[in-house]
């Protein structure tokens, strides 16, 4: 059945005062609306509609749009509107497949060249993540996740690389994609970058190459699985993920 032509209804509230950039809090209004139920995937809505809503100019809200555009989380028509288009599972292996290309021959050089400065900087990054789960700071932990893969990234010397890498992590924090539910809590997430912490420390590339692909390879199907479910669609994530990342590759 074809989408609705008519604009729907929105129900938001005016924006609070934050630390966010006006741009960053629409996109977070519009995420939670997305999981609330408060806009509908396949309806067409306003820039006009969210700006009065949210008490904003137009400005941050087109601003906003061209972002979650990118990320593919709404599809916008011209002189017309934008509509909610939630991510297929395919999307979400195929931002993991690269992620994995990626960074693990990224583990595996900085593990071969040991460097101790990184040591240190890794121990904290891993301590101050065990302090947020204590906190059950959601937020600052996955930032503090992405600071841990940025030093990763950083150490192994290829810039691009890291500009690549944070962009596909900017694309899942836009569309609001988080493994920190039922299947798997902010501790069990701290818990699968120990190994990676700890062969990196021992200079032992392969394990650092395997515990990364572990940790990649169990949160990209979980995300997957979470899009599937979304979407109300039966896929079979697991046969996905083997159709589009060759594992045979990642060794």
């Amino acid at each position: 059945m074809p989408p609705s032509r008519e604009r729907a209804e929105l129900t938001l509230k005016p924006l609070p005062h934050a630390k966010q950039s006006l741009a960053e809090q629409v996109i977070s209004e519009v995420r939670r609306a997305v999981h609330t139920g408060a806009m509908v995937p396949g309806q067409l809505y306003s820039v006009y509609q969210v700006a009065e809503k949210l008490n904003v100019s137009r400005s941050p809200v087109r601003e906003a749009l061209l972002r979650l555009e990118e990320a593919g989380l709404v599809q916008v028509e011209r002189n017309r509107g934008f509509r909610v288009v939630l991510p297929h599972p395919r999307e979400i292996i195929e931002i993991f497949g690269v992620r994995l290309a990626l960074e693990l021959p990224a583990v595996r050089r900085v593990a071969r060249a040991g460097e101790a400065e990184l040591g240190e900087s890794l121990r904290a990054t891993m301590e101050d993540m065990a302090a947020a789960v204590d906190a059950d700071d959601e937020l600052l932990f996955f930032q503090l996740d992405q600071t841990l893969h940025d030093h990763i990234l950083i150490a192994a010397g290829n810039s691009r690389a890291r500009a690549i890498v944070g962009g596909l992590r900017d694309t899942m924090r836009i569309l609001g994609m988080s493994t920190d539910d039922q299947s798997r809590s902010l501790r069990r997430v701290h818990e699968e970058h120990e190994p990676i912490v700890a062969a990196l420390l021992a200079a032992d590339a392969e394990g650092a190459v395997r515990a990364m692909r572990d940790h990649l390879s169990n949160t990209g199907l979980i995300l997957a699985g979470q899009a599937a479910r979304a979407q109300g669609e039966p896929v079979d994530t697991g046969a996905l993920w083997a159709s589009i990342v060759d594992e045979s590759d990642l060794t």
